[in-house]
């Protein structure tokens, strides 16, 4: 049966058709490692663990990127303060640089006002995301990590079928429904053969300002079990955290603590060794 290039439904094990759709970056590129941030669904803080992680490993000396893949709710721009349109050549578009040197991609430096709602269709969401890959003046990175768009659709499909992912970080936060939908984007690496770093639990926390006691909003920590549940590493709890938030809102989360995710940092680090 002739291969249709929809892995999602595929039944088979072994195939090795993902190579031949997988998209070649611009000559001028060297981009060692590629982290997909992943969630089975919206509002885990899947940017903020992108922006974070970016962040971290910044401030460690790596030459790092980030892809804003959500095309239709894009946030990269306003967590870094930049708003400026990109610019480019005629071939490739060059990204903007933030003042730590962290290159960043978005749909929102694409255009003239970042509340215009991005209205298009799939298939057209999908080319824009695949020319971040292709068309963009990456030039050498030890880290490109791109911020996929909440949940298991078109777009999700497009960097798994034409970016040669290498990792993704699942994030989810401690609630029941949630550790159910990890187990979506669980089965969608699974199908697509995407390796998986291991889980990162968002919002597992937070300090009483008065006391220093751990206090639980959305239920007590679920990160051992649910990785467990779905072979997983359980890597970093994230508390709440007031101060990061503020600073988001602000453009200047290169100001944040992103010390929340050494032990996610420490294993991408290994992945370059």
């Amino acid at each position: 049966m002739a291969c249709d290039h929809n892995c999602s439904n595929c039944s088979k094990k072994d195939c090795n058709d993902r190579e031949s759709l997988l998209a070649q970056t611009a000559k001028e590129n060297s981009i060692k490692k590629i982290i997909g941030i992943v969630s089975g669904k919206g509002g885990v803080g899947k940017s903020t663990v992108t922006s974070l992680l970016a962040l971290n490993m910044a401030k460690k000396g790596y030459k790092v990127g980030i892809m804003d893949a959500d095309i239709t709710g894009p946030s990269i721009p306003k967590a870094f303060g930049i708003n400026g349109q990109i610019m480019g050549n005629g071939e490739l578009m060059f990204p903007q640089v933030s003042k730590l040197g962290i290159k960043l991609i978005s749909v929102n430096l694409l255009i003239d006002e970042p509340t215009k709602p991005v209205l298009w269709r799939g298939p057209v969401i999908g080319g824009a995301v695949k020319q971040f890959y292709t068309d963009v003046l990456w030039e050498d990175l030890d880290f490109l990590f791109i911020d996929m768009p909440p949940g298991t659709g078109d777009v999700a499909l497009t960097v798994f079928q034409s970016i040669p992912v290498d990792d993704v970080v699942i994030v989810s936060t401690p609630q029941d429904l949630v550790s159910m939908i990890v187990g979506k984007a669980v089965n969608m690496c699974k199908m697509m053969n995407i390796p998986m770093l291991g889980l990162v639990e968002n919002m597992s926390y937070m300090e009483c300002p008065c006391c220093g006691e751990k206090l639980h909003p959305f239920g007590v920590s679920k990160l051992e079990e649910v990785a467990a549940a779905y072979d997983l590493a359980p890597l970093d709890q994230m508390p709440i955290q007031p101060d990061t938030a503020n600073l988001v809102d602000q453009g200047l989360i290169e100001e944040a603590d992103a010390s929340v995710l050494d032990i996610t940092a420490s294993k991408l680090i290994s992945l370059l060794k």
